[in-house]
């Protein structure tokens, strides 16, 4: 029953002075209102013959829109005069075309199509929550409605992450291409791998003169040389509880995120190989083979449903996948957080086995809290306090900085904004010193 039902008694209780018995008249009056919602409800649409189905978007950006429409079929022979909910999780940021209070008309055997726009507010997966739809009769007094999750069409939006950090890729792409053009590395053939030979021209290195294929061409013959390819990367997530923890507007995690996603597809266009794992005390995601363009796009998906789990960092597990999966020497980047508890419990112990096969980097984002307690003079005497914790808290992570290095370990430790395009400075510092 809807308000006009109890609009029309209270205009019917106006005419009671003119009945000669009140309580007659209430009974009448009462009786023709449940009559005319009867007969009502009984002309309403019946929701059984109505199907609904969705189509649109599957994936979004973060930041950006998506239209997922709503298809409402009335197979019934009567006209459907309805309300339609279609409710989203809030964090899908959903504004329906068709605000729900609105009466929509669906003929017999129309199609009605309600479109409604996603602007998420969160990566991941993002699903519809219920549909109600609310068929009322013609005159307004009654309806049927149905609601709940069986009737409601699955659909679940895929939030990727925004990576911002994409901005930093034609600087980087700009170093690579100078250190693909004078990279020198260490060993026999100066870090490189052999090309072609040509003719000597004044200014060529001697020491790349091949001598034998000098003598046969007779005409002097030098190597020259390309840097090298096909190095392996490995980039480990860690999301355990550290990843949680949020810096500024975002946990950790997203950042790690980020970072990877730009690790990634300057090492694609550097011909490296890239593998992604993300653990904490379980593999959560896992991409072989990312650097392939067909494979970027599947390691954005696979990425955007990772959430922090509250739940120590098994350490001892992830060096056990990294040694059993990757045999050839890789660089093994650990994108984590610098907390003695975490690392130098977990991590120290078994890192002697991580890098007597591969080179370690670990790249963690600096808590802004920190930053802001040791760098701005204390005001109150309480705020002392929290400063000389900050400073304490700096204190070991230098010291465990300072263990890391003695491992061989390269660390990247700076302020969240700056972690994506630090990460990849390192790398690039790496193949350019010949050290991949």
């Amino acid at each position: 029953m809807t308000w006009r039902a109890a609009a029309l008694l209270a205009a019917g209780a106006l005419t009671l002075p003119a009945w000669p018995a009140p309580f007659v008249g209430v009974a009448v009056m009462t009786g023709a209102v449940l009559l005319l919602i009867g007969v009502d409800l009984a002309l309403a649409a019946p929701l059984r013959a109505l199907t609904a189905h969705r189509d649109g978007e599957r994936s979004v950006r973060l930041g950006g829109t998506a239209t997922v429409t709503l298809h409402l079929h009335n197979t019934s022979g009567r006209t459907m005069r309805a309300q339609v909910r279609d409710a989203w999780v809030p964090s899908a940021g959903a504004r329906p075309d068709v605000p729900p209070g609105r009466v929509v008309h669906v003929a017999p055997g129309d199609v009605l199509a309600l479109p409604s726009r996603l602007t998420p507010t969160r990566r991941g997966d993002r699903p519809a929550a219920t549909l109600t739809v609310r068929s009322l009769g013609p005159l307004g007094l009654a309806y049927r409605q149905r609601t709940g999750r069986p009737d409601t069409p699955p659909w679940t939006l895929r939030v990727v992450p925004r990576f911002d950090a994409r901005r930093h890729l034609p600087e980087k792409l700009s170093r690579l291409r100078v250190i693909d053009g004078t990279q020198v590395g260490q060993g026999r053939g100066a870090g490189t791998e052999f090309d072609t030979l040509r003719e000597y021209v004044p200014g060529d290195d001697v020491r790349s003169i091949d001598w034998r294929a000098s003598a046969r061409r007779a005409e002097v013959l030098v190597r020259s040389w390309r840097p090298e390819r096909d190095r392996r990367l490995v980039c480990v997530l860690d999301t355990g509880r550290t990843s949680a923890v949020r810096l500024g507007d975002e946990p950790r995690l997203d950042t790690s995120i980020e970072a990877t996603l730009l690790l990634t597809a300057l090492a694609a266009r550097a011909g490296d190989r890239v593998d992604v794992l993300a653990a904490d005390s379980a593999a959560r995601a896992s991409v072989l083979g990312a650097e392939r363009p067909a494979q970027w796009p599947r390691l954005a998906h696979t990425l955007a449903p990772l959430q922090p789990a509250l739940t120590e960092t098994d350490y001892r597990l992830i060096v056990g996948e990294l040694l059993r999966r990757h045999r050839p020497r890789s660089l093994v980047v650990l994108l984590t957080a610098l907390e003695p508890g975490a690392l130098g419990e977990g991590l120290l112990p078994v890192l002697p086995r991580l890098t007597a096969r591969h080179r370690v980097l670990v790249a963690a984002a600096q808590d802004p809290v920190l930053v802001a307690l040791t760098s701005t003079p204390p005001r109150r005497p309480r705020d002392a306090y929290a400063a000389a914790a900050a400073w304490r808290t700096l204190a070991e992570r230098d010291r465990l900085t300072a263990a890391l290095t003695r491992h061989g370990v390269t660390v990247v430790d700076v302020p969240a904004p700056r972690l994506p395009s630090a990460l990849a400075d390192a790398y690039l510092h790496l193949k350019a010193t010949g050290r991949l």
